[in-house]
């Protein structure tokens, strides 16, 4: 009964872990942010999945099964998220905001935006 309900638990957290990473995907300005909210996001929430439906399943065959996809995620997801940032990062990106300046993003002194 407890397994039961913390497995239930576990997948219903990771469903709002996907549904916030999905605002931000949306929200964030550019594809190095969207790209950190998706990957972050993706192998914390599929890892409570998994062990979310572990529990749920309990049977040895599923149980390995899901270390065996919950490993393969921790390998592959942040490998593809550094491949696709180097590609950002050197131009071969599309949607990627040119860095500011610490002296343009400051505040004037009377506490307006500065103009351009």
């Amino acid at each position: 009964m407890i397994s039961t309900t913390l497995g239930w638990l576990l997948c219903g957290l990771a469903l709002v872990i996907l549904l916030i990473a999905a605002l931000g995907v949306y929200r964030l300005p550019d594809a190095l942010s969207r790209q950190h909210a998706a990957t972050k996001a993706a192998t914390l929430s599929l890892t409570l999945f998994a062990l979310g439906i572990g529990l749920l399943a309990w049977d040895s065959a599923w149980t390995w099964r899901l270390v065996l996809l919950v490993a393969i995620l921790f390998a592959a997801l942040p490998l593809a998220s550094h491949a696709l940032g180097r590609a950002a990062a050197s131009g071969q990106v599309d949607g990627v905001a040119e860095p500011e300046s610490p002296a343009d993003s400051s505040p004037a002194r009377d506490g307006s935006p500065r103009e351009r």
